[in-house]
């Protein structure tokens, strides 16, 4: 009798971009508050607090010449040579991002063909038979495109995905919104393989959860917070003090749920990788969910963080933060083999979902 068909992480990739924007870059800026007046307090001071908000202190943003379909190919491209597998053989390109490609001046979202057929052509895949698509997902696309590539591998239809999630929100921020200083670009890839196993390896579990009625548009696109500023197309806009308050609430017990289906405790995690959207807001729901477990210590280096360096790149922070952690990319951070990882993430819609993945 076969083993059982699990999911398994043959190679990773990112694409980081080079242009470093320091906050100072901010201090320049002129902020509006959300009713259309200008905030009173000065900028330098917006700034300072900002960075001890959310402990971001800079973030990435892409050159002039870059789209999201070209950064989600260079990403995957690593993680196809990192795989050492044959592109042809790929059953499935599925692409995370949430505004399609955004040129630099123009915020009118390209959506047509799909990310995933641009970055199929770039790849120079012939095989008709190597299916390409995009999941808008919100900031939790990436891990529930894993999930879905997940399904599609247990079935034992599909053999290999290439899972991408990449995003380049530095294009639809609100200049004069001061959520903006959150944002940034960037991708990242997997290659995931179905692979016969005695015992349970990859992914094990994963669970997934869309709140609406109260919650779907806490993340929306609006008009600038500038009202001198419109006719400039629509901005990404956020409503930080309750899309906190409901991660908060939902996503430890999402993970806990996540953790009791694959029969795992939470003692037994070794890394914690959990969507980069705001240092403090991240600790905050870590201390939550061992809260959950009445377990007073967090261990020391459970949970690596990139935020305060890359910032919010959306569906791009969990797999660039795998592919680093895997890759040596993180100091003072490494995983073994049979160490399990948790990925958790939170986004538009509002959506949340949680993986428990072993290492083979």
């Amino acid at each position: 009798m076969p083993f059982p068909i699990y999911s398994v992480i043959t190679g990773t990739g990112n694409y980081i971009p080079e242009a470093v924007i320091p906050n100072e870059q901010f201090k320049q800026s002129v902020f509006y508050e959300a009713a259309g007046e200008r905030s009173p307090k000065p900028t330098p001071e917006i700034v300072e607090k900002f960075e001890q908000i959310t402990t971001i202190r800079e973030r990435r943003h892409v050159s002039d010449d870059l789209v999201t379909s070209d950064i989600a190919f260079l990403a995957g491209r690593k993680a196809l040579l990192a795989s050492k597998k044959d592109k042809e053989r790929l059953d499935y390109i599925i692409v995370a991002h949430n505004f399609g490609d955004v040129k630099a001046g123009d915020r009118k979202s390209d959506l047509v063909p799909s990310i995933a057929a641009r970055v199929k052509y770039r790849l120079g895949i012939s095989n008709p038979f190597t299916i390409a698509y995009d999941l808008p997902f919100g900031c939790a696309g990436w891990v529930q495109a894993l999930i879905q590539a997940d399904y599609f591998l247990r079935s034992g239809d599909a053999k290999r995905a290439l899972v991408i999630g990449a995003d380049v929100l530095s294009r639809v921020s609100d200049p004069h919104d001061r959520d903006s200083m959150l944002y940034a670009d960037g991708a990242g890839a997997v290659v995931l393989e179905a692979r016969e196993s005695e015992k349970p390896i990859g992914l094990l579990a994963h669970i997934t959860r869309s709140d609406t009625i109260e919650t779907a548009h806490l993340l929306r696109m609006g008009n600038s917070n500038n009202p001198d500023f419109d006719g400039q197309g629509l901005f990404l806009k956020m409503e930080g003090r309750k899309l906190y308050e409901y991660a908060l609430k939902t996503v430890p017990h999402a993970i806990r749920m996540c953790l009791e289906k694959a029969g795992i405790p939470l003692q037994d995690v070794s890394k914690v990788l959990i969507h980069q959207a705001n240092g403090k807001m991240d600790d905050a729901i870590l201390k939550r969910l061992f809260d959950l477990y009445s377990l007073d210590s967090i261990p020391e280096n459970i949970m690596p963080m990139t935020v305060s360096w890359l910032g919010n790149s959306s569906v791009a922070t969990v797999p660039t933060l795998l592919d680093l952690l895997l890759t040596g990319g993180l100091k003072g951070q490494t995983v073994g083999s049979g160490e399990l990882l948790l990925f958790a993430s939170v986004g538009a819609g509002m959506n949340i979902n949680a993986a428990v993945y072993r290492m083979p």
